[in-house]
């Protein structure tokens, strides 16, 4: 091989590797620009700390181990947002009317308030809110979907334990929508993102939670593509980031398609 064509191997090996190592970077990267991660840190194959304590809806003092008896639908709010929490709140009601599983026996639901301010009687009040929008599942059991109030370190354990990142902002939180599936034993199976959810995809979660398979979060990718903004309370496409692993995508094509053609052409 000639000079001039291994100094041209050399620079083709040198770009695609620094082609590759700038897509790595944009698909790992976060926006973390406000200091604090806003979002979900998917902890997948992991376990909450079942020796929390939280005080239920009732008054009771409740350990989370002894309320994860079954196949667990956890979310994360806080019972006074003005934003996200109540529309992710009315997409859990919707979709557990319409779930083709039986209620307290093949699963359950945990709702937790991570506002360390908040009390009992307003978790009461949203619990009787929300089995009031019930429609196909008017007798939906009252002991199947528990809501709990905690202090700051019950709460912080178990906001970190399944990755979910937040910020106090004034009077409120900035923090995305999500829920979690748990095992019976406090695995974390599955990630459910947005505010509305397919029965289908909750069934195949609760499934797999009770058989203690952890499943793979298509979202993974979509986080690629949109970046969730706190300010907005929205998630929104990140057009800079697609467009940027696109032309690395189509240059590194390009290099190999010229670099092959001059291999078999010489």
């Amino acid at each position: 091989m000639r000079p001039g064509q291994m100094t041209m191997g050399r620079s083709i090996h040198i770009f695609l590797l620094i082609g590759l190592l700038v897509m790595v970077a944009l698909a790992t990267s976060t926006d973390n620009t406000q200091g604090v991660e806003i979002g979900i840190d998917e902890h997948l194959g992991e376990y909450v700390p079942l020796e929390l304590q939280f005080v239920d809806e009732e008054g009771d003092t409740v350990q989370l181990g002894d309320l994860i008896e079954k196949p667990t639908v956890l979310n994360l709010v806080y019972y006074s947002c003005p934003g996200l929490c109540s529309p992710l709140l009315d997409g859990v009601v919707e979709v557990l009317d319409k779930l083709d599983l039986e209620p307290g026996q093949d699963y359950q639901v945990i709702t937790v308030s991570f506002n360390p301010r908040e009390t009992v009687e307003l978790a009461r009040e949203k619990k009787r809110n929300y089995f009031a929008a019930f429609r196909l599942r008017p007798d939906y059991p009252p002991s199947a979907w528990r809501w709990l109030v905690g202090d700051s370190l019950n709460i912080a354990r178990l906001t970190d334990a399944v990755g979910f990142r937040y910020r106090k902002s004034g009077d409120g939180y900035l923090h995305s929508a999500a829920i979690m599936v748990l095992g019976t034993d406090g695995k974390i199976s599955r990630y459910l993102y947005g505010i509305t959810f397919l029965p289908f995809d909750l069934k195949m979660a609760i499934i797999e939670a009770s058989e203690g398979r952890v499943g793979p979060t298509i979202s993974r990718l979509l986080q690629l593509c949109f970046n969730y903004d706190p300010e907005g309370r929205r998630y929104v496409f990140n057009f800079l980031r697609v467009a940027g692993v696109l032309i690395l995508l189509f240059a590194f094509i390009f290099v190999v398609s010229i670099s092959l053609k001059k291999k078999f052409g010489s």
